[in-house]
């Protein structure tokens, strides 16, 4: 499938950042940020400029990571509700408490195949799915003995805090959040939803039969983008791995790279002992990923539940992602000593995880709660939701048995 619909609008040119000057709205369907919220972004968009002026432009990745990640001010790490109908976007978990039941039992198997362990999740967002986690752990008797949560943001660890609080007796004693990666020896699960499209990307762009690197540089007070001939080795590097094993690029094409991606693979490699990972993300195999179709790259933005394509929009109010290539994913687990345990779809996942069987006790004469929880399947799982754009990849170390997740359609030929 090659139609992604809103986030794959062609990037031809990124734009100066309206907000430089009085409010004037250039995507027509975005709503006006608040006051407090304007002033907000152009603090940090004010840091921003005066690092780029001094360095004479910043790499797109290096842009993407400060309006993301800045301490107080980036949009993860700033007091903006991001998750959600109040916030940006939503994720499975806030679609239905149906999906952290199912990966419960998932975890739940790996757990009893250890005979107990810790679940680490990486980036816990509003706190719903740990919640909702534990409490389907708890349910099948195999609660882990920790559960840890990496989360670069205050106010979302509090906001976590309360949500497991209220969860039930007990849980909030097991959560520990953690500010660095835990010590080697963990044993247990490892999740990651919706963590690999948010890591900065570095964008590139095949130009005269040169590699070029995207910058973002400050023209006339504003932030506008620029491309540049590389000068980054391990840029053209990877550019040159994709071609040779994906075909060469058309001349024009865009897209992005995920350089970061192996460093934090391989840190998980190092802490974990014995267990599995799990990584929940929209993305494909890297044929679909540089398929010629896809010319302008997967790099999508989104605000108050709006996509569009344009990063230079809102410093610190809006999201940024890109797509994941899992290919990229297996081939850093592999280098970092981890097996590929399965690679499927999100729908795919579900059902081999028990959904069928969670829905099976709904009674259809509640005509309201029964339509409600069906929406919600639809959702989860159908190709035009997030079924099929959602991919569920299995990694591992020291396991001896399948993964229940991949017993069915497990397709890691397509990586």
């Amino acid at each position: 499938m090659l139609d992604d619909g809103d986030r794959n609008k062609p990037i031809d040119r990124i734009m100066e950042n309206p907000f430089q000057r009085p409010f004037s709205n250039p995507v027509a369907h975005l709503p006006e940020p608040d006051p407090e919220a304007m002033a907000y972004s152009r603090r940090l968009e004010a840091e921003l400029m005066e690092q780029i002026e001094q360095a004479g432009g910043m790499p797109f990745d290096s842009y993407m990571e400060r309006v993301l990640y800045t301490p107080g001010l980036g949009y993860y790490t700033g007091g903006q509700r991001k998750f959600g109908a109040e916030g940006d976007f939503v994720t499975a978990p806030e679609v239905s408490p149906l999906f952290a039941r199912c990966v419960a039992r998932q975890c739940a198997q790996v757990l009893g195949a250890l005979d107990g362990g810790d679940v680490l999740e990486f980036g816990a967002g509003s706190g719903v799915f740990a919640a909702d986690l534990l409490g389907a752990l708890a349910e099948l008797g195999r609660l882990p003995r920790r559960y840890r949560i990496m989360e670069l943001s205050g106010v979302l660890r509090e906001r976590q805090r309360e949500r497991v609080a209220a969860a039930g007796a007990g849980l909030i004693d097991r959560v520990t959040w953690l500010d660095r990666a835990p010590d080697a020896g963990f044993q247990g699960v490892v999740i990651a939803n919706e963590v690999l499209d948010a890591m900065p990307v570095s964008r590139f762009r095949i130009r005269g039969g040169h590699v070029e690197e995207q910058f973002v540089v400050a023209v006339d007070g504003c932030l506008a983008s620029e491309w540049r001939i590389s000068g980054n080795p391990a840029l053209e590097e990877a550019v040159a791995s994709i071609a040779a094993s994906s075909g060469p690029f058309d001349q024009g094409f865009e897209s992005e790279i995920n350089l970061r991606l192996a460093p934090w693979i391989e840190q998980i490699s190092r802490f974990l002992k014995k267990g599995a990972v799990f990584l929940v993300d929209y993305g494909y195999a890297r044929r679909e990923y540089y398929h010629p179709m896809r010319r302008t790259g997967t790099l999508m933005c989104h605000y108050r539940h709006r996509a569009h394509p344009d990063p230079l929009f809102l410093p610190g109010l809006q999201d940024i992602t890109a797509h994941v290539d899992f290919t990229a994913v297996a081939e850093a687990a592999h280098a970092a000593g981890l097996s590929v345990e399965g690679f499927t779809t999100q729908a795919y996942f579900l059902l081999n995880t028990g959904l069928r069987e969670l829905i099976a006790g709904s009674d259809p004469a509640d005509a309201k709660r029964h339509m409600m929880l069906m929406q919600e399947v639809k959702q989860l799982t159908l190709p035009s939701e997030m079924g099929e754009r959602f991919k569920v990849l299995g990694l591992g170390k020291g396991l001896k048995e399948p993964l229940l997740g991949f017993s069915f359609q497990d397709q890691r030929f397509r990586l």
